[in-house]
């Protein structure tokens, strides 16, 4: 698919303003690999191939098992999850999903059990973020397979 704009070029404040998210998310105190984990199953729902490209590489990147990864569209069959991500996912699944059942309160309660008010806060930004930058990537046709993670070394350097 040919990419119809770029929404930094075209839009800088756009760009920076999510950026200005993804910053507040990186200092919040939720674990980067549960972050990254939660935007692929967003992109995975949302069916956003370039986001699925990029947080799939950044888990690469971040040591993330292969068997977590791609197992990971089945994580309920799964064994591979701990207790804590499985109520990150279904929280992820539920908010992207809001329009089946409004985040049911079965998953409210499971969340609760293992994240704080603040916590659930975060991981529903988290969850509004990825959804957003999945629709503009969707919108513009961001061209998959472009994305290169930054090396650990420079992942430490700039966080």
């Amino acid at each position: 698919m040919e990419e119809r704009f770029s929404i930094l070029t075209a839009a800088p404040g756009v760009y920076h303003a999510m950026l200005g998210l993804e910053t507040y998310l990186k200092g919040s105190g939720l674990d980067d690999s549960l972050l990254d984990l939660m935007k692929l199953r967003a992109s995975q729902i949302n069916g956003c191939a370039y986001c699925i490209d990029m947080h799939w590489k950044d888990l690469v990147a971040a040591g993330e098992k292969e068997q977590r990864r791609y197992g990971l569209d089945a994580w309920r069959e799964s064994p591979y999850y701990s207790e804590r991500e499985r109520a990150a996912l279904a929280w992820t699944e539920a908010v992207t999903n809001v329009r089946d059942g409004h985040v049911p309160d079965e998953v409210y309660e499971q969340a609760k059990k293992q994240f704080s008010d603040k916590e659930l806060s975060d991981l529903t930004l988290a969850v509004a973020a990825i959804n957003a930058w999945n629709r503009l990537a969707i919108a513009s046709r961001a061209s998959a397979g472009t994305y290169q993670p930054q090396k650990p070394k420079e992942m430490k350097k700039g966080a």
